[in-house]
């Protein structure tokens, strides 16, 4: 999920930034905004997110969960689906402040590699993974998955939890992320998606959605579940499972709106009026689900 919010002008790394490995060329038409948001600070997302800055869907199978066990449950949810069992390398798409990665390598002791474009989010990562001591474990490198040169059959498991709704180029992303698999290997989507293509369209012509396109959401194009599952397809996967885990979004926003309003003076102060931007982006996400949006959790396999 993308909540960007007054961001600071400009958008560059800052000074000691560490260089991650991989090239790329520029991004894509379109996702400027996308990049400014996830180069902010991360200190905001520290003070809504839980522990491990997870920027999705949390797990709420038992009663009583914070959302620390959640978002823990859930990237246990994430590794079953993959079939991972230890060792195995990992490319995680639109990697964010690193939970899945350095949770599979600390966990599993996983080969994992990020992708993000934003500066930001590779230093934290690096000095997390230093301090879970995975560092030879964890690599990330920066730029946009559908320019990143990334080694044919190199991975066993690709996971995008929450990005592929910024990336325009629906059957260019699965059909790299099934040539950056081995054999038998298993692809990992996470998205909210329209409930349908009517609902899609609704919202294109409904008048007040633009304050969630343009002033929140940055650049990105949430679709019908139709439409990822037919770019898998087409691009040779066979899909293998399909979970909807739309109620778990909407117990983990509540979690997120219960920290934006315990932590609104801390937020404010490192921007003005952050606070009520997030809570009102939250608040309209979270009325969505079931009438106009549903989030769901896809499971590939490159079966030849």
């Amino acid at each position: 999920m993308t909540v960007a919010a007054a961001p600071p002008d400009g958008t560059a790394p800052p000074a000691g930034t560490a260089t991650p490995t991989g090239t790329a060329s520029a991004a894509p038409v379109g996702v400027a905004d996308t990049n400014q948001h996830y180069d902010l600070d991360p200190e905001i997302f520290g003070l809504f997110l839980d522990s491990r800055r997870k920027y999705s869907s949390g797990l709420y199978r038992s009663e009583g969960l914070t959302l620390d066990s959640a978002q823990l449950a859930k990237l246990r949810f994430v590794a079953d689906r993959l079939g991972l069992r230890g060792g195995e390398r990992i490319l995680d798409v639109g990697c964010g402040w690193g939970s899945v990665v350095l949770h599979m390598a600390a966990e599993l002791g996983c080969h994992a590699v990020g992708v993000s474009p934003a500066g930001r989010q590779h230093a934290y990562i690096a000095a997390r993974a230093a301090e879970l001591g995975v560092a030879d474990l964890v690599e990330t490198r920066q730029g946009h998955f559908e320019t990143l040169d990334v080694e044919p059959a190199s991975f066993d498991a690709v996971s995008l939890l929450g990005s592929i709704v910024h990336m325009p180029d629906l059957d260019l992303v699965f059909r790299r992320a099934r040539a950056a698999l081995r054999r038998n290997g298993r692809l990992y989507v996470s998205e909210s998606c329209f409930r349908n293509a009517a609902a899609h369209e609704e919202f294109d012509r409904r008048g007040g959605t633009e304050f969630v396109r343009d002033s929140i959401f940055g650049w990105g194009d949430m679709r019908p579940l139709s439409e990822l599952v037919r770019a898998a397809e087409d691009a040779g996967f066979s899909v293998i499972s399909v979970d909807d885990l739309t109620e778990d979004y909407r117990r983990t926003i509540e979690d997120w709106l219960v920290n934006v309003a315990d932590r609104a003076d801390r937020l404010d102060a490192i921007s003005p009026g952050l606070a009520a931007t997030l809570t009102r982006y939250l608040q309209v996400a979270n009325a969505g689900w079931g009438f106009t949006t549903k989030h769901y959790a896809l499971v590939c396999q490159k079966s030849r």
